[in-house]
């Protein structure tokens, strides 16, 4: 058949969406499907049972990530070219994260399998697990890749509820080694997401080929001063712990504005002991965000955070400390992946098209380094994400089915 002219099932896509987002669905429009949760679990049984339905060979892991495989009948390998994304979303969140691309992958899957397609390596969908998260950040493709970080892998109290979430899915914690694959056995990586920002929609385009993804670094930074009296205690007295974390929340926000164009900084959790509105704050703990295209640039922004938190407590008085939560290098998309991508785009009539760098994370950014990766985007209207407003027009989702379509075959021929 013409290659040029095969395109997804936008109607069977349509009903496959609709009823994924009935599971965990809330008041507001959105969806609840925290990891491990009752609602993922669902969700869970339910894509498996559409891989069989499709005739895929069905599988899971040691880290609890479904896939489905369509085997290429007399090809000489076994690698298999992933595509890949996940089920699970934020806390009431919106309908098209994640949910957009694992099922445009599946179907991919059931679009080749159906016009007799015979690839030179099998094609697998996967939906990993834990991507937003809730329990461990990238879980899923951090297990694959074998990056998983080691205090995952702990004996001791301190892991008991987590433990008790990947038990209810049937994932003991220290097995999840055994979850990661060899860079030989895998051909390469595709997913497609929506954008999650508002440029492409801003600026007309349809299909974002993504070149890099941004690096990010997460502190938890904690201000030591000294608790008082909030009457008694005079100005020039006062060791104020929340003053000293007010002002570097300030003072970042600024430097990276002024200093730092591709930068991003966020304080998104203050807590302060002892909480009480008539006593000075000894204690103010931040957990903070760095974020960097270039991964230079990020170690930079890091070490200047860390400098600068460190003057802010000086200047009041305070003692600080800090401690390095999370750490995702930045990721460049393969090259020849993103040609593959053009290519497809190109196959199929489609000009609107740009590069663009996402602000997000995505397993992408794990499976980079691993195994040739590439990352398509498509438009977030008004680029709202992680909200129940979230929605991305359905031609746009149909159109970037189909540049996965055509990135996939061209990719699996390729390498």
């Amino acid at each position: 058949m013409d290659i040029a002219n095969l395109r997804i099932d936008a109607n069977r896509l349509r009903a496959d969406f609709d009823a994924l987002t009935e599971i965990g669905a809330t008041v507001a429009g959105g969806v609840s499907r925290l990891a491990l949760s009752n609602e993922d679990l669902e969700a869970r049984a339910w894509f498996a049972n559409r891989l069989d339905d499709a005739g895929l060979a069905v599988r899971d892991d040691d880290v609890g990530n479904i896939s489905g495989v369509l085997v290429m009948n007399g090809s000489a390998t076994d690698r298999s070219v992933l595509l890949g994304a996940h089920l699970d979303t934020a806390l009431n969140a919106g309908r098209y994260d994640g949910s957009v691309g694992i099922l445009a992958a599946l179907e991919c899957l059931r679009t080749i399998h159906e016009a007799g397609i015979h690839l030179p390596v099998n094609l697998e969908v996967i939906n990993f697990t834990d991507q937003e998260g809730s329990w461990q950040s990238m879980l899923g493709s951090r297990g694959l890749t074998g990056r998983l970080p080691d205090f995952t892998m702990r004996d001791g109290d301190d892991q008991s509820a987590f433990r008790a979430a990947l038990f209810r899915a049937g994932i003991f914690l220290n097995d999840m080694h055994r979850a990661a694959r060899q860079p030989s056995d895998v051909a390469g990586y595709l997913e497609l997401h929506i954008e999650q920002g508002g440029r492409l929609w801003a600026s007309g385009k349809r299909i974002g080929i993504v070149d890099g993804i941004v690096g990010r670094t997460t502190y938890s930074i904690t201000f030591h001063g000294e608790a008082g009296h909030s009457g008694t205690t005079a100005p020039e007295q006062r060791h104020d712990a929340l003053q000293g974390a007010a002002q570097f929340i300030i003072e970042a926000h600024r430097w990276v504005r002024e200093s730092i164009p591709d930068g991003i900084f966020n304080a998104g959790n203050l807590v302060t002991e002892p909480g009480a509105f008539n006593t000075i704050p000894e204690k103010a703990v931040l957990t903070v965000e760095v974020r960097n295209p270039d991964q230079s640039a990020l170690l930079v922004m890091e070490d200047q955070m860390l400098v600068l938190a460190a003057s802010c407590a000086e200047r009041y008085g305070l003692r600080m400390t800090s401690r390095r939560l999370v750490n995702m290098p930045a990721a460049k998309m393969d090259a020849p992946v993103r040609a593959d991508i053009e290519a497809a785009c190109a196959d199929i009539g489609i000009s609107e098209t740009t590069h663009i760098v996402s602000y997000a994370g995505h397993d992408a950014q794990m499976l980079s380094g691993f195994t040739p990766a590439g990352l398509i985007f498509i438009p977030s209207v008004n680029g709202v994400s992680h909200n129940p407003r979230e929605f991305t027009e359905w031609d746009d989702v149909v159109l970037g089915a189909n540049v996965l379509l055509h990135s996939a075959i061209r990719l699996a021929r390729r390498v």
